[in-house]
């Protein structure tokens, strides 16, 4: 028994230095992927702002030094849904590393306490440390998969509002690109704030921004916002384009709600499971004494 805990131990201690050692030592970055960066080739171009914002405080600059530490990469899916809540990777990390440690620190104590109580082996807190550590780090990950159908829910209110006020712009008298822009200022929430980045990227560029909003779009994975790009651009043909947003905003907005209305439904029904429970508990309890006395002969 002895061993086997010397042999763990060493385990550890020779994994822990392995660990501080990749992770100091610092990577070279490939070349085709500064080179795609740069020429704005990349994929997640409309994110990259954020990944390079400073960290505020010391968690958030612990995090951003975890992330660029680790291997592991986040998916497109964990970075949509992190623009779309307005969330910093340094901010997710530095979550994840308080997790972390708290997943660690408290099954450790309690398992310590439960060891030198029942003088059990003293292997378990060291076990329960490990996992309560790989779980804790995982943890903001399932919590940003639940939010998964409220930032979609929120991108898409955010996105009819912004088509409603593009179409108020347009019966200004705004030109397609003065209404785009002049719109896109009005809020800061985190789809205007990646709109406006969209819309200025193409103007430094010199470029329609029609290009750059498909481009949001399919990153976000918003087909309205792309339904919005194809109707701002047949301004180019001279079409009167007031009345087709409008229209498509309504068509949009009664989509949005018959979903809302299906996704309420299926939430009701779920909740039926719940509201049955204590009718069959209540119904045990009074049928209980009836059948221990036909059982029991009483």
């Amino acid at each position: 028994m002895t061993a086997g805990l010397v042999l763990l131990a060493g385990l550890l201690v020779a994994g822990g230095i392995v660990a501080c050692v990749a992770a100091l030592v610092p990577s070279t970055p490939r070349l085709s992927v500064a080179l795609a960066r740069i020429e704005g080739a990349t994929p997640w171009t409309a994110a990259a702002g954020r990944e390079q914002v400073a960290a505020k405080g010391t968690s958030e600059q612990l995090g951003a030094w975890m992330y660029r530490r680790l291997p592991m990469a986040m998916t497109p899916g964990q970075r949509r849904r992190l623009v779309l809540l307005d969330k910093s990777l340094a901010e997710f990390y530095a979550d994840k590393i308080v997790m972390a440690v708290v997943g660690a620190v408290i099954p450790a104590i309690v398992c310590t306490a439960i060891s030198l109580l029942t003088q059990s082996t003293p292997a378990l807190p060291v076990i329960t440390a490990l996992a309560g550590l790989v779980i804790g780090f995982f943890v903001p990950d399932l919590l940003l998969l639940r939010t998964t159908a409220r930032s979609r829910s929120s991108a898409v209110e955010a996105l009819l509002v912004y088509i409603d006020l593009v179409t108020l712009e347009r019966l200004a008298n705004a030109s397609a690109t003065q209404a785009l822009h002049n719109a896109a200022r009005i809020s800061d929430v985190p789809l205007f704030r990646q709109l406006r980045l969209a819309l200025d990227r193409a103007r430094l560029e010199q470029q329609s921004p029609y290009g750059e909003l498909r481009r949001l779009a399919e990153q976000l994975e918003l087909p309205e916002l792309t339904d919005l790009a194809d109707i701002m651009q047949l301004d180019e043909t001279g079409a009167a384009l007031a009345g087709t947003l409008r229209a498509r905003v309504r068509e949009l907005r009664d989509a949005h709600s018959n979903a809302q209305q299906v996704a309420a439904s299926s939430a009701a029904e779920g909740m039926t499971i719940y509201m049955t429970v204590p009718v069959l508990i209540f119904g045990l309890i009074f049928i209980t004494p009836a059948l221990l006395r036909i059982v029991g002969g009483w």
